[in-house]
């Protein structure tokens, strides 16, 4: 069996190595978030304005929630969110 000499590193190394991989996952976590509480939204037939009232915050600031590329949200809006969609909000560190 023969190896292959053009192999590289994983892409994560990569990321690492250029000291992007942290805001690379940070991005990637936030569109999953964004998208997820989207798709609750439009299931529960929730509005923007509705959701925003519910949570007791501004329709800006869902908006920001709801911006994939805005990582810069707090873990008491991730889980009012999450409550008033019927979600639980869980976190691990691995």
């Amino acid at each position: 069996m023969t190896t292959n000499k053009h192999k590289g590193s994983s892409f994560d190394t990569f990321l690492e190595a250029e000291k992007l991989l942290e805001a690379t996952e940070a991005i990637a976590i936030k569109r999953i978030i964004a998208y997820e509480l989207e798709k609750s939204m439009k299931k529960k037939h929730i509005s923007k304005i509705e959701m925003a009232a519910k949570m007791h915050t501004s329709r800006s600031a869902l908006d920001r929630l709801l911006d994939p590329t805005n990582t810069s949200i707090t873990l008491s809006t991730l889980a009012k969110a999450a409550h008033f969609l019927g979600k639980k909000l869980h976190i691990s560190l691995k």
